[in-house]
Protein backbone atom coordinates (compact mmCIF):
# COMPACT_ATOMS: atom_id res chain seq x y z
CA UNK A 1 0.00 0.00 0.00
CA UNK A 2 1.07 3.57 -0.56
CA UNK A 3 2.05 5.79 2.39
CA UNK A 4 -1.14 7.81 1.88
CA UNK A 5 -3.18 4.71 2.70
CA UNK A 6 -2.26 5.04 6.36
CA UNK A 7 0.45 2.41 6.59
CA UNK A 8 3.79 3.68 7.89
CA UNK A 9 7.37 2.62 7.50
CA UNK A 10 9.73 3.21 10.39
CA UNK A 11 11.41 6.01 8.40
CA UNK A 12 8.05 7.67 7.78
CA UNK A 13 7.20 7.43 11.46
CA UNK A 14 10.57 8.99 12.30
CA UNK A 15 9.77 11.94 10.01
CA UNK A 16 6.28 12.33 11.50
CA UNK A 17 7.69 12.31 15.02
CA UNK A 18 10.31 14.90 14.08
CA UNK A 19 7.62 17.18 12.61
CA UNK A 20 5.30 16.72 15.59
CA UNK A 21 2.60 15.01 13.50
CA UNK A 22 2.83 11.93 15.74
CA UNK A 23 3.75 11.92 19.41
CA UNK A 24 2.23 8.62 20.61
CA UNK A 25 2.55 5.00 19.48
CA UNK A 26 -0.01 2.49 20.67
CA UNK A 27 1.52 -1.01 20.94
CA UNK A 28 -1.31 -3.53 21.16
CA UNK A 29 -2.41 -7.13 20.71
CA UNK A 30 -5.70 -9.04 20.79
CA UNK A 31 -6.47 -10.88 24.01
CA UNK A 32 -8.54 -14.05 24.52
CA UNK A 33 -11.79 -12.09 24.61
CA UNK A 34 -10.97 -10.46 21.27
CA UNK A 35 -10.15 -7.06 22.79
CA UNK A 36 -7.30 -4.80 21.76
CA UNK A 37 -5.03 -4.32 24.77
CA UNK A 38 -1.58 -2.81 25.19
CA UNK A 39 0.05 0.46 26.14
CA UNK A 40 0.63 3.94 24.77
CA UNK A 41 4.31 4.85 24.43
CA UNK A 42 5.86 8.17 23.70
CA UNK A 43 6.80 8.09 20.05
CA UNK A 44 10.40 9.01 20.94
CA UNK A 45 10.75 6.01 23.26
CA UNK A 46 9.20 3.75 20.66
CA UNK A 47 11.74 4.80 18.05
CA UNK A 48 14.69 4.68 20.43
CA UNK A 49 13.87 1.38 22.12
CA UNK A 50 10.54 -0.43 21.74
CA UNK A 51 10.59 -0.70 17.94
CA UNK A 52 13.61 -2.98 18.19
CA UNK A 53 13.18 -4.61 21.60
CA UNK A 54 9.46 -4.52 22.33
CA UNK A 55 7.61 -3.49 25.46
CA UNK A 56 6.74 -5.57 28.52
CA UNK A 57 3.25 -6.33 29.79
CA UNK A 58 1.93 -8.58 32.53
CA UNK A 59 1.24 -12.12 31.40
CA UNK A 60 -2.10 -12.03 33.20
CA UNK A 61 -3.50 -10.30 30.10
CA UNK A 62 -4.02 -13.80 28.70
CA UNK A 63 -5.33 -15.18 31.98
CA UNK A 64 -8.18 -12.95 33.17
CA UNK A 65 -11.94 -12.89 32.72
CA UNK A 66 -13.85 -10.17 30.87
CA UNK A 67 -13.82 -8.00 34.02
CA UNK A 68 -10.01 -8.26 34.20
CA UNK A 69 -10.19 -10.35 37.35
CA UNK A 70 -7.31 -12.77 37.93
CA UNK A 71 -8.67 -16.32 37.83
CA UNK A 72 -7.28 -19.74 38.62
CA UNK A 73 -6.42 -22.58 36.28
CA UNK A 74 -4.03 -21.08 33.74
CA UNK A 75 -0.65 -22.80 33.47
CA UNK A 76 1.13 -19.77 32.01
CA UNK A 77 0.05 -17.18 34.57
CA UNK A 78 -0.93 -17.37 38.24
CA UNK A 79 -0.14 -16.08 41.71
CA UNK A 80 2.14 -19.07 42.26
CA UNK A 81 4.11 -18.09 39.15
CA UNK A 82 4.30 -14.47 40.27
CA UNK A 83 2.42 -12.89 37.38
CA UNK A 84 5.57 -11.99 35.50
CA UNK A 85 5.98 -10.25 32.18
CA UNK A 86 5.77 -11.21 28.55
CA UNK A 87 7.08 -9.04 25.73
CA UNK A 88 4.99 -7.26 23.10
CA UNK A 89 7.22 -7.41 20.02
CA UNK A 90 6.00 -4.94 17.37
CA UNK A 91 5.31 -6.37 13.93
CA UNK A 92 6.56 -3.30 12.05
CA UNK A 93 4.70 -4.41 8.94
CA UNK A 94 1.49 -3.45 10.78
CA UNK A 95 2.61 0.07 11.72
CA UNK A 96 -0.10 2.57 10.76
CA UNK A 97 -1.75 5.85 11.55
CA UNK A 98 -4.84 5.90 13.76
CA UNK A 99 -6.59 9.03 12.39
CA UNK A 100 -9.39 9.02 14.97
CA UNK A 101 -6.80 9.40 17.77
CA UNK A 102 -4.83 12.64 17.98
CA UNK A 103 -1.20 12.38 16.79
CA UNK A 104 -1.20 8.61 17.27
CA UNK A 105 0.25 5.65 15.40
CA UNK A 106 -0.62 2.04 16.14
CA UNK A 107 1.30 -1.21 15.75
CA UNK A 108 0.21 -4.82 16.31
CA UNK A 109 2.50 -6.91 18.49
CA UNK A 110 3.39 -10.57 18.78
CA UNK A 111 3.73 -11.95 22.28
CA UNK A 112 6.97 -13.63 23.31
CA UNK A 113 8.60 -14.81 26.50
CA UNK A 114 11.92 -13.32 27.57
CA UNK A 115 13.76 -16.18 25.87
CA UNK A 116 12.06 -15.06 22.62
CA UNK A 117 9.86 -18.15 22.30
CA UNK A 118 6.27 -17.37 21.23
CA UNK A 119 3.46 -17.32 23.78
CA UNK A 120 1.52 -20.28 22.39
CA UNK A 121 -1.99 -19.38 23.69
CA UNK A 122 -1.81 -15.90 22.12
CA UNK A 123 -4.59 -15.73 19.49
CA UNK A 124 -2.26 -14.23 16.86
CA UNK A 125 0.32 -16.96 17.48
CA UNK A 126 -2.33 -19.68 17.17
CA UNK A 127 -3.20 -18.32 13.72
CA UNK A 128 0.44 -17.98 12.69
CA UNK A 129 1.02 -21.63 13.58
CA UNK A 130 -1.80 -22.68 11.24
CA UNK A 131 -0.49 -20.39 8.49
CA UNK A 132 2.87 -22.13 8.78
CA UNK A 133 1.12 -25.46 8.17
CA UNK A 134 -0.44 -24.00 5.02
CA UNK A 135 2.91 -22.65 3.83
CA UNK A 136 4.49 -26.11 4.21
CA UNK A 137 1.97 -27.29 1.62
CA UNK A 138 2.60 -24.40 -0.75
CA UNK A 139 -0.68 -22.73 0.16
CA UNK A 140 -1.76 -19.27 1.23
CA UNK A 141 -5.17 -18.07 2.38
CA UNK A 142 -7.32 -14.98 1.93
CA UNK A 143 -10.01 -14.00 4.39
CA UNK A 144 -12.71 -11.39 4.91
CA UNK A 145 -14.74 -10.89 8.08
CA UNK A 146 -18.19 -9.29 7.98
CA UNK A 147 -18.89 -7.69 11.35
CA UNK A 148 -22.36 -6.43 12.26
CA UNK A 149 -23.09 -4.05 15.13
CA UNK A 150 -26.00 -2.13 16.66
CA UNK A 151 -25.76 1.64 17.21
CA UNK A 152 -27.41 3.42 20.15
CA UNK A 153 -27.96 7.11 20.74
CA UNK A 154 -26.85 6.63 24.37
CA UNK A 155 -23.17 7.11 25.13
CA UNK A 156 -21.21 4.22 26.61
CA UNK A 157 -21.18 5.85 30.05
CA UNK A 158 -24.93 6.52 29.88
CA UNK A 159 -25.50 2.91 28.82
CA UNK A 160 -23.41 1.71 31.78
CA UNK A 161 -25.42 3.82 34.23
CA UNK A 162 -28.64 2.36 32.82
CA UNK A 163 -27.36 -1.17 33.23
CA UNK A 164 -27.68 -1.44 29.44
CA UNK A 165 -31.48 -1.36 29.79
CA UNK A 166 -33.93 0.79 27.86
CA UNK A 167 -31.32 2.09 25.45
CA UNK A 168 -32.38 4.08 22.39
CA UNK A 169 -31.44 2.31 19.16
CA UNK A 170 -30.29 4.73 16.47
CA UNK A 171 -33.28 3.77 14.27
CA UNK A 172 -36.79 2.60 15.03
CA UNK A 173 -37.45 -0.32 12.67
CA UNK A 174 -35.91 -2.88 10.30
CA UNK A 175 -33.47 -0.96 8.10
CA UNK A 176 -32.01 -3.79 6.03
CA UNK A 177 -30.56 -2.03 2.94
CA UNK A 178 -32.64 1.03 3.91
CA UNK A 179 -30.82 4.17 2.79
CA UNK A 180 -33.16 6.76 4.34
CA UNK A 181 -33.04 5.54 7.95
CA UNK A 182 -29.37 4.65 7.76
CA UNK A 183 -28.62 8.24 6.78
CA UNK A 184 -29.35 9.27 10.36
CA UNK A 185 -26.20 7.38 11.36
CA UNK A 186 -24.13 8.51 8.39
CA UNK A 187 -22.02 11.09 10.29
CA UNK A 188 -20.84 8.29 12.59
CA UNK A 189 -20.61 5.63 9.88
CA UNK A 190 -18.69 7.95 7.57
CA UNK A 191 -16.17 8.73 10.29
CA UNK A 192 -15.67 5.02 10.93
CA UNK A 193 -15.22 4.23 7.23
CA UNK A 194 -12.82 7.10 6.60
CA UNK A 195 -10.96 6.45 9.84
CA UNK A 196 -10.31 2.85 8.88
CA UNK A 197 -9.25 3.83 5.35
CA UNK A 198 -6.87 6.30 6.98
CA UNK A 199 -5.45 3.42 9.01
CA UNK A 200 -4.53 1.49 5.87
CA UNK A 201 -7.64 -0.62 5.42
CA UNK A 202 -9.79 -0.98 2.31
CA UNK A 203 -13.35 -0.18 3.32
CA UNK A 204 -15.84 -1.43 0.73
CA UNK A 205 -19.02 0.11 2.10
CA UNK A 206 -21.84 -0.06 4.64
CA UNK A 207 -25.42 -1.33 4.69
CA UNK A 208 -28.30 -1.41 7.11
CA UNK A 209 -29.31 -4.68 8.75
CA UNK A 210 -32.49 -6.11 10.29
CA UNK A 211 -32.34 -5.06 13.94
CA UNK A 212 -33.08 -1.39 14.74
CA UNK A 213 -29.80 0.54 14.64
CA UNK A 214 -27.95 -2.40 13.08
CA UNK A 215 -25.29 -1.90 10.42
CA UNK A 216 -22.52 -3.79 8.68
CA UNK A 217 -19.33 -2.18 7.40
CA UNK A 218 -17.45 -4.41 4.99
CA UNK A 219 -13.75 -4.50 4.17
CA UNK A 220 -11.99 -5.98 1.16
CA UNK A 221 -10.44 -9.40 1.62
CA UNK A 222 -6.74 -9.67 2.45
CA UNK A 223 -4.30 -12.28 3.72
CA UNK A 224 -5.61 -14.07 6.80
CA UNK A 225 -3.18 -12.38 9.19
CA UNK A 226 -3.79 -8.89 7.76
CA UNK A 227 -7.56 -9.35 7.93
CA UNK A 228 -7.45 -10.56 11.52
CA UNK A 229 -5.14 -7.71 12.58
CA UNK A 230 -7.41 -5.19 10.86
CA UNK A 231 -10.51 -6.74 12.44
CA UNK A 232 -9.28 -5.94 15.96
CA UNK A 233 -8.28 -2.39 15.06
CA UNK A 234 -11.60 -1.72 13.33
CA UNK A 235 -13.66 -3.16 16.18
CA UNK A 236 -11.81 -1.12 18.79
CA UNK A 237 -11.66 2.01 16.63
CA UNK A 238 -15.37 1.90 15.79
CA UNK A 239 -16.18 1.97 19.50
CA UNK A 240 -13.78 4.86 20.09
CA UNK A 241 -15.29 6.84 17.21
CA UNK A 242 -18.83 6.12 18.45
CA UNK A 243 -17.78 7.33 21.91
CA UNK A 244 -16.51 10.57 20.38
CA UNK A 245 -19.94 11.05 18.77
CA UNK A 246 -21.68 10.58 22.13
CA UNK A 247 -23.09 7.25 20.94
CA UNK A 248 -22.36 3.59 21.60
CA UNK A 249 -22.38 0.44 19.55
CA UNK A 250 -22.24 -3.23 20.40
CA UNK A 251 -20.86 -6.27 18.61
CA UNK A 252 -22.34 -8.76 21.09
CA UNK A 253 -23.79 -11.78 19.32
CA UNK A 254 -27.33 -11.37 20.65
CA UNK A 255 -28.24 -8.01 22.17
CA UNK A 256 -31.99 -8.71 22.26
CA UNK A 257 -34.55 -11.21 20.99
CA UNK A 258 -34.37 -9.81 17.47
CA UNK A 259 -31.65 -10.62 14.93
CA UNK A 260 -28.18 -10.99 16.37
CA UNK A 261 -24.85 -9.59 15.20
CA UNK A 262 -23.02 -11.97 12.92
CA UNK A 263 -19.44 -12.13 11.74
CA UNK A 264 -19.54 -14.22 8.59
CA UNK A 265 -16.03 -15.29 7.63
CA UNK A 266 -15.14 -15.79 3.96
CA UNK A 267 -12.07 -17.91 3.27
CA UNK A 268 -10.31 -19.18 0.17
CA UNK A 269 -6.97 -20.82 -0.50
CA UNK A 270 -4.47 -20.06 -3.24
CA UNK A 271 -1.15 -21.54 -4.14
CA UNK A 272 1.80 -19.46 -3.02
CA UNK A 273 2.31 -18.90 -6.76
CA UNK A 274 -1.14 -17.24 -6.94
CA UNK A 275 -3.06 -20.12 -8.49
CA UNK A 276 -6.76 -20.47 -7.65
CA UNK A 277 -6.65 -23.90 -6.04
CA UNK A 278 -10.34 -23.83 -5.04
CA UNK A 279 -11.56 -23.43 -8.64
CA UNK A 280 -11.80 -25.94 -11.47
CA UNK A 281 -13.90 -24.76 -14.42
CA UNK A 282 -14.31 -28.33 -15.65
CA UNK A 283 -15.59 -29.72 -12.34
CA UNK A 284 -19.11 -29.75 -10.93
CA UNK A 285 -20.09 -26.27 -9.75
CA UNK A 286 -16.56 -25.16 -10.67
CA UNK A 287 -15.25 -26.59 -7.39
CA UNK A 288 -11.84 -28.27 -7.34
CA UNK A 289 -11.20 -31.51 -5.48
CA UNK A 290 -9.15 -29.54 -2.95
CA UNK A 291 -12.07 -27.21 -2.30
CA UNK A 292 -14.44 -30.12 -1.80
CA UNK A 293 -12.00 -31.76 0.63
CA UNK A 294 -11.63 -28.43 2.43
CA UNK A 295 -15.38 -28.11 2.99
CA UNK A 296 -15.69 -31.77 3.98
CA UNK A 297 -13.07 -31.12 6.65
CA UNK A 298 -15.12 -28.20 7.99
CA UNK A 299 -18.21 -30.34 8.34
CA UNK A 300 -16.28 -33.24 9.89
CA UNK A 301 -14.93 -31.29 12.88
CA UNK A 302 -17.06 -28.15 13.05
CA UNK A 303 -19.03 -29.19 16.12
CA UNK A 304 -15.91 -29.98 18.13
CA UNK A 305 -14.23 -26.70 17.14
CA UNK A 306 -17.28 -24.47 17.71
CA UNK A 307 -15.72 -23.06 20.88
CA UNK A 308 -13.29 -21.14 18.65
CA UNK A 309 -16.18 -19.65 16.65
CA UNK A 310 -18.65 -19.05 19.48
CA UNK A 311 -16.65 -18.38 22.65
CA UNK A 312 -19.27 -16.89 25.00
CA UNK A 313 -22.53 -17.76 26.75
CA UNK A 314 -24.34 -15.16 24.64
CA UNK A 315 -22.91 -16.54 21.38
CA UNK A 316 -25.38 -19.42 21.40
CA UNK A 317 -28.48 -17.25 21.81
CA UNK A 318 -27.98 -16.25 18.17
CA UNK A 319 -28.71 -19.68 16.70
CA UNK A 320 -32.44 -19.37 16.09
CA UNK A 321 -34.20 -21.06 13.15
CA UNK A 322 -35.19 -18.60 10.45
CA UNK A 323 -33.00 -15.81 11.83
CA UNK A 324 -30.23 -15.97 9.18
CA UNK A 325 -27.98 -17.41 11.89
CA UNK A 326 -27.23 -21.08 11.15
CA UNK A 327 -28.47 -24.04 13.12
CA UNK A 328 -27.70 -26.76 10.56
CA UNK A 329 -24.19 -27.98 9.81
CA UNK A 330 -24.69 -28.25 6.08
CA UNK A 331 -23.16 -26.68 3.01
CA UNK A 332 -25.02 -25.13 0.12
CA UNK A 333 -24.54 -23.14 -3.05
CA UNK A 334 -25.45 -19.54 -2.19
CA UNK A 335 -27.82 -20.89 0.48
CA UNK A 336 -28.04 -18.70 3.58
CA UNK A 337 -29.88 -21.35 5.60
CA UNK A 338 -26.68 -23.44 5.77
CA UNK A 339 -23.70 -22.99 8.08
CA UNK A 340 -21.39 -23.06 5.04
CA UNK A 341 -22.31 -21.06 1.93
CA UNK A 342 -20.25 -21.48 -1.25
CA UNK A 343 -20.08 -18.42 -3.50
CA UNK A 344 -17.87 -16.91 -6.21
CA UNK A 345 -15.87 -18.32 -9.07
CA UNK A 346 -12.26 -18.48 -10.19
CA UNK A 347 -9.97 -16.70 -7.73
CA UNK A 348 -13.11 -15.47 -5.95
CA UNK A 349 -14.44 -18.96 -5.22
CA UNK A 350 -14.73 -19.27 -1.48
CA UNK A 351 -16.75 -20.60 1.41
CA UNK A 352 -18.56 -18.35 3.87
CA UNK A 353 -18.79 -19.69 7.41
CA UNK A 354 -21.94 -18.21 8.98
CA UNK A 355 -21.45 -19.65 12.48
CA UNK A 356 -19.38 -16.85 14.15
CA UNK A 357 -21.11 -13.89 15.77
CA UNK A 358 -19.88 -10.35 16.31
CA UNK A 359 -18.28 -11.43 19.60
CA UNK A 360 -15.91 -13.88 17.91
CA UNK A 361 -12.16 -13.84 18.39
CA UNK A 362 -11.32 -13.79 14.70
CA UNK A 363 -7.82 -15.24 15.09
CA UNK A 364 -9.23 -18.35 16.76
CA UNK A 365 -12.11 -18.76 14.30
CA UNK A 366 -9.86 -18.47 11.24
CA UNK A 367 -7.36 -20.86 12.84
CA UNK A 368 -10.16 -23.39 13.26
CA UNK A 369 -11.22 -22.97 9.61
CA UNK A 370 -7.68 -23.59 8.39
CA UNK A 371 -7.10 -26.57 10.69
CA UNK A 372 -10.40 -28.18 9.68
CA UNK A 373 -9.74 -27.52 6.00
CA UNK A 374 -6.29 -29.08 6.16
CA UNK A 375 -7.79 -32.10 7.89
CA UNK A 376 -10.13 -32.54 4.96
CA UNK A 377 -7.39 -31.99 2.37
CA UNK A 378 -4.80 -34.23 4.02
CA UNK A 379 -7.31 -37.06 4.42
CA UNK A 380 -9.05 -36.45 1.08
CA UNK A 381 -12.46 -36.45 2.75
CA UNK A 382 -15.39 -36.82 0.39
CA UNK A 383 -18.06 -34.11 0.30
CA UNK A 384 -21.76 -34.93 0.10
CA UNK A 385 -23.97 -33.10 -2.38
CA UNK A 386 -24.89 -29.51 -1.65
CA UNK A 387 -27.97 -29.07 0.53
CA UNK A 388 -30.93 -27.60 -1.31
CA UNK A 389 -33.91 -25.95 0.33
CA UNK A 390 -34.40 -24.91 3.95
CA UNK A 391 -31.65 -26.34 6.12
CA UNK A 392 -33.38 -25.07 9.28
CA UNK A 393 -35.94 -27.86 8.91
CA UNK A 394 -33.44 -30.55 7.91
CA UNK A 395 -32.23 -33.52 9.93
CA UNK A 396 -28.50 -32.78 9.51
CA UNK A 397 -26.25 -32.31 12.58
CA UNK A 398 -26.80 -29.12 14.54
CA UNK A 399 -24.58 -26.32 15.79
CA UNK A 400 -23.96 -26.86 19.53
CA UNK A 401 -26.76 -25.25 21.51
CA UNK A 402 -24.70 -23.87 24.41
CA UNK A 403 -21.22 -22.95 25.55
CA UNK A 404 -21.34 -25.96 27.85
CA UNK A 405 -22.00 -28.36 24.96
CA UNK A 406 -19.31 -26.74 22.81
CA UNK A 407 -16.82 -26.96 25.68
CA UNK A 408 -17.53 -30.65 26.21
CA UNK A 409 -17.04 -31.32 22.49
CA UNK A 410 -13.77 -29.35 22.43
CA UNK A 411 -12.51 -31.17 25.54
CA UNK A 412 -13.21 -34.56 23.97
CA UNK A 413 -11.64 -33.67 20.62
CA UNK A 414 -8.42 -35.50 19.84
CA UNK A 415 -8.32 -33.51 16.61
CA UNK A 416 -8.17 -30.18 18.48
CA UNK A 417 -5.14 -31.37 20.46
CA UNK A 418 -3.44 -32.60 17.30
CA UNK A 419 -4.10 -29.34 15.46
CA UNK A 420 -3.41 -26.79 18.22
CA UNK A 421 -1.47 -28.63 20.94
CA UNK A 422 -2.28 -29.40 24.56
CA UNK A 423 -1.14 -26.02 25.86
CA UNK A 424 -3.59 -24.12 23.66
CA UNK A 425 -6.50 -26.51 24.18
CA UNK A 426 -6.11 -26.57 27.97
CA UNK A 427 -5.82 -22.77 28.07
CA UNK A 428 -9.08 -22.20 26.23
CA UNK A 429 -10.90 -24.95 28.07
CA UNK A 430 -10.08 -23.06 31.26
CA UNK A 431 -11.38 -19.86 29.63
CA UNK A 432 -14.69 -21.61 28.93
CA UNK A 433 -14.86 -23.11 32.42
CA UNK A 434 -14.41 -19.65 33.97
CA UNK A 435 -17.24 -18.23 31.80
CA UNK A 436 -19.57 -21.09 32.65
CA UNK A 437 -18.90 -20.81 36.38
CA UNK A 438 -19.51 -17.05 36.30
CA UNK A 439 -22.79 -17.47 34.45
CA UNK A 440 -23.98 -20.31 36.64
CA UNK A 441 -23.53 -18.16 39.75
CA UNK A 442 -25.16 -15.01 38.33
CA UNK A 443 -28.69 -13.97 39.27
CA UNK A 444 -30.30 -12.55 36.13
CA UNK A 445 -33.07 -10.02 35.50
CA UNK A 446 -35.08 -12.86 33.96
CA UNK A 447 -35.02 -14.73 37.26
CA UNK A 448 -36.07 -11.66 39.25
CA UNK A 449 -38.98 -10.87 36.94
CA UNK A 450 -40.26 -14.44 37.16
CA UNK A 451 -39.57 -15.08 40.80
CA UNK A 452 -39.62 -11.88 42.88
CA UNK A 453 -43.37 -11.88 43.50
CA UNK A 454 -44.90 -14.84 41.73
CA UNK A 455 -42.84 -17.73 43.05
Amino acid sequence: MSPSSGNLTLDELTDDVASGAIDTVLVAFTDMQGRLVGKRLSARLFLEDAAAHGAECCNYLLAVDVDMNTVEGYAMSSWSRGYGDMVMVPDLGTLRRAPWLVATALVTADLKWHDETPVAPSPRQILKAQLERLAERGLDTFVATELEFIVFDDSYREAWKKGYRELSAATDYNIDYNVLASTRMEPLLRDIRNGMDGAGMYCEGVKGECNPGQQEIGFRYASALDTCDNHSIYKNGAKEIADAHGKSLTFMAKYNEKEGNSCHIHISLRGTDGTAVFADKDAEHGMSKMFRHFIAGQLAVMRELTLFSAPNINSYKRYVPGSFAPTALAWGLDNRTCALRVVGQGHGMRVENRVPGGDVNQYLAVSALIAAGLYGIDNELELDDAFEGNAYTSDVPRVPSSLREATELFAASTFAREAFGDEVVDHYLNYAAIELAAFDSAVTDWEKVRGFERL
